[in-house]
């Protein structure tokens, strides 16, 4: 096995509680380490999507349904309350509003709050990290805007203005989401948070000379596009900065002057359906604040969403099969592949908003990006751990 796999001895009967020490195996290629790590109040480590989808509560495994509800009653509020639209956008985040930026923090902090960062070092010894590493690099910064690009340009050739707003999508990749689909699909956590934080980086340092390269050099837009720098750096301070911040900050002290068993037994426990309450309402918050807009512009937003679902189902299942090829595990290839079909709509929404206004078709097709996003990739989750056993049988 290629990738970092994590046994825990006990096995999780409902309770967590367990207060003694397990020894827990690291391996690589063959290779393998030993280290002694805390056991108590540790999620069981899932390597395949069919028992992940076992250990899922209630509130998970109607995820869908409750997305879906979610997803209609915004689009309800926002074409049939007055001012929905115009009272969600009047406080504003680097583009993005206030409610839905209170929304993606509360939906990212719990989820890094159980990220065992004290491993992370561990974790970076081992070579084959750097592999995978240098897989997601390529997945996610050459192989996913070309992807896009392509796409943009099939699907809307005569439209100058969506096209642009697709290329900047694709070009953002996901630092708060990801999170949540690569929990559901049984993805490793720790590893998913070491691809956060690398795109987050590079997202700082590429995005605006990508932006500018796809927009003027190879589209030859009509538009002067000036991408800021200050509102890419703005944009991962606040969605990645602060929730990672607080969740460092959190976990380290809670269990140097608390106790670690509790952290693990009581304050994840309490603190874990508040990461899928606040994806809940991030989502209803988006469509009621967008969905007069979408229908308005039906036509223009059918135009952007095939393109959409081509790229994700196909960046996704390029990125699943090709991690499989090269050996990854389930939880590796699972968490390569949502990185990779995931976008920073939040980034994406704030620089076309930053550069072509916010009544512009290039914020509109931004704006849809997520809309287009959500479902189709909580049906991939579905689908992914369906396929699992098929296509991960040494699981």
């Amino acid at each position: 096995m290629t990738a970092h796999t994590l046994s825990l001895e006990a096995q999780l009967d409902g309770k967590r509680d367990e207060s003694h020490v397990k020894e827990t195996k690291t391996e690589f290629n063959g290779k393998s380490s030993t280290q002694d790590v805390e056991a108590p109040g540790l999620e069981p480590r899932e390597t395949d999507g069919s028992s992940a989808f076992k250990a899922l509560g209630w509130l998970d495994r109607l995820l869908a349904l409750w997305i879906f509800l979610a997803m209609a009653i915004g689009i309800i509020l926002g074409n049939f309350v007055p001012n929905v639209g115009s009272d969600l956008k009047k406080g504003e985040l680097v583009g993005v509003s206030v409610p839905i930026a209170v929304g993606l923090l509360v939906m990212m902090y719990p989820i890094l709050c159980k990220v065992r960062y004290e491993a992370l070092p561990q974790i970076f010894k081992e070579r084959e990290v750097w592999v995978q590493l240098l897989f997601s690099v390529v997945m996610n910064w050459i192989v996913a805007p070309f992807l896009m690009l392509g796409l943009a340009w099939a699907f809307l050739p005569d439209k100058e203005d969506l096209r642009e707003g697709l290329i900047l999508v694709g070009l953002a990749r996901c630092i708060a989401m990801v999170l949540i689909w690569n929990g559901l699909a049984g993805g490793n956590a720790e590893y998913c948070a070491i691809l956060v934080a690398v795109n987050s980086v590079l997202q700082m340092v590429l995005y605006a000379p990508m932006a500018v390269f796809f927009l003027k050099v190879i589209s030859h837009s009509s538009h002067d596009a000036s991408i800021s720098y200050s509102v890419v750096a703005t944009s991962v301070a606040i969605f990645l900065g602060i929730p990672l911040g607080a969740a460092v900050i959190t976990r380290f002290t809670l269990r140097a002057f608390l106790s670690k068993d509790w952290y693990d037994q009581t304050f994840i426990r309490y603190l874990s359906p508040w990461s899928l309450i606040g994806l809940l309402y991030t989502i209803l918050v988006l469509f009621a604040s967008q969905g007069k807009h979408v229908v308005e512009q039906i036509v223009s937003v059918v135009r952007i969403a095939a393109p959409l679902i081509v790229y994700f189902v196909v960046i996704f299942f390029a990125s699943l099969f090709v991690a499989r090829r090269m050996g990854f595990s389930y939880a590796y290839s699972a968490t390569q592949s949502f990185t990779a079909a995931s976008n920073n709509f939040e980034l994406a929404i704030a620089v076309a908003v930053a550069t072509f206004g916010p009544d512009s078709m290039q914020a509109l097709a931004a704006t849809v990006g997520p809309l287009i996003e959500v479902p189709v990739l909580i049906g991939l989750v579905y689908l992914v751990r369906w396929v699992s056993k098929r296509l991960f049988p040494e699981t």
